[in-house]
């Protein structure tokens, strides 16, 4: 019987090592990936409630909800804004905007968590000339 030396003995070990390690690569990609989910829904929010805020500034008090909820969800892809919802309320002097949006899981467009994210602005209301 031949006795294996060296890297003869090790031969494999590291494709081992590797398949040992895969699923723990993958969840970490899945959580990172979920992460930036996240992180890209709360800044859509936020740009979302900006944008209505700004065109709601501009609108006539009674269009305002209208044109606010047409802003907000403009920019949106369709995977967020079919759970969006925008919410100017009426005021006079302060324009506000709430926005609330869904997180996907893992893939836009297919299912949400049960929590949502909300984006939230105020502007200064335009007066009319």
């Amino acid at each position: 019987m031949a006795v294996l030396r060296g890297r003869e003995r090790d031969r494999g070990q590291v494709t081992i090592e590797f398949l040992g390690m895969t699923p723990t690569i993958i969840v970490t990609l899945v959580v990172l990936w979920q992460l930036v989910l996240v992180g890209y829904t709360f800044t859509l929010a936020g740009n979302a409630a900006d944008e209505a805020v700004r065109a709601g500034t501009a609108a006539n008090r009674g269009e305002r909800q209208a044109v606010c909820e047409q802003a907000g969800k403009d920019k949106l892809s369709d995977a967020w804004a079919s759970g969006a919802t925008v919410d100017c309320p009426p005021s006079t002097g302060y324009v506000t905007a709430d926005v609330t949006l869904r997180v996907p899981v893992l893939f836009p467009g297919t299912i949400d968590f049960p929590f949502d994210v909300k984006g939230h602005a105020g502007a200064v209301e335009e007066e009319a000339d």
